[in-house]
């Protein structure tokens, strides 16, 4: 990365021809007062509107506009790692291209995050969604996921977002990830608040956001769960069950193994072939995490992934280094 500046603004779009025009007028808007070097890294996903057209004229209008066209839709998820791998800021503002986030926010949460913070989130405190569709599904799962992960967040699903450049360095995303970002933060040692911004109501377009969404954000939360608890210790999970169901497979046969010698039939005995099971079940466990230990060794090692973070060293009561 060369000749870094002092924010980039990230925004991935899907057929939002529509709001373009006036997403990049109020992106400058809220950027050039600042008097800071920014760039809008706008990333087409595949758009099967006129996006790319617009995309494209803008580009020749404004010079501190990059355009991503990404060769199909491949989510939002890789979207917005495309704009983060591209861009070249210090500080990394995410927010969605439906004009629903508010760029005059922005100056907000770098300023925030300048207070002493890794990660910003927006909360969109006064929501304009319906609410049984959007609002109550929405507060249920920020709950649920804070209850899980043990980062406790209004809004998750808020896309107005701030990041200092090193914690995105630190973070892989895949799969459709984007929702725990503040997850994978935390997970790097980051610190992590919020603030409220303002949110307004879809002016172009429909939601591109389904009933599927909700099945998909229990699977990731599983995902994130354990990468949160297990990420350098998988054999702690699958070990320890297969422990338990090894000797709880002893016990039972210790048990069964008596009443033989006593002279019962154990043949017919449902234990007899839970014993069995439960054995089965334990080595198992116990070779997934063997498994898991040699996968995180090589996930780790491959790529030259510390498993500590370091934030500052001091020297003689004397800060000398910053990460």
């Amino acid at each position: 990365m060369t000749n870094p500046i002092d924010i980039s603004v990230v925004v991935p779009l899907y057929n939002e021809e529509d709001s373009l025009p006036q997403l990049v007028e109020q992106l400058l808007d809220a950027m050039r007062p600042t008097g800071e070097s920014f760039e809008l890294v706008l990333v087409n996903d595949g758009s099967i509107d006129r996006s790319g057209e617009v995309l494209a004229r803008l580009s020749s209008e404004v010079p501190e506009l990059v355009c991503v066209l990404l060769r199909k839709n491949y989510g939002q998820t890789a979207a917005m790692a495309a704009g983060f791998d591209i861009s070249r800021g210090k500080i990394v503002v995410s927010l969605d291209g439906d004009l629903q986030n508010d760029p005059a926010d922005i100056p907000l949460l770098v300023s925030k995050l300048r207070d002493g913070f890794d990660l910003v989130s927006g909360w969109r405190y006064q929501r304009k969604d319906a609410a049984l569709r959007r609002k109550l599904p929405s507060r249920i799962a920020n709950r649920l996921i804070g209850l899980v992960t043990g980062v406790s967040l209004h809004d998750y699903g808020c896309s107005l977002k701030a990041y200092r450049r090193e914690v995105l360095s630190d973070m892989r995303l895949y799969g459709e990830l984007h929702r725990f970002l503040p997850v994978l933060a935390n997970i790097e040692g980051a610190r992590i608040t919020e603030v409220k911004v303002n949110h307004r109501a879809r002016q172009y377009g429909n939601s591109k956001y389904g009933i599927d969404r909700t099945f998909r954000v229990l699977m990731d939360l599983l995902t994130v769960w354990f990468m949160n608890r297990f990420l350098t210790r998988p054999m702690y999970v699958f070990g320890s069950g297969g422990i338990i169901s090894i000797l709880g497979s002893l016990l039972v046969s210790t048990y069964l193994l008596f009443l033989k010698l006593f002279g019962e039939d154990i043949g017919t005995r449902p234990l007899l072939p839970f014993a069995l099971l439960l054995g089965i079940a334990g080595v198992q466990l116990f070779c997934f995490g063997l498994l898991g230990e040699l996968q995180i060794r090589t996930y780790h090692e491959s790529q030259g992934r510390p498993i500590y973070r370091i934030r500052a060293t001091l020297r003689g009561g004397c800060r000398v280094s910053d990460s």
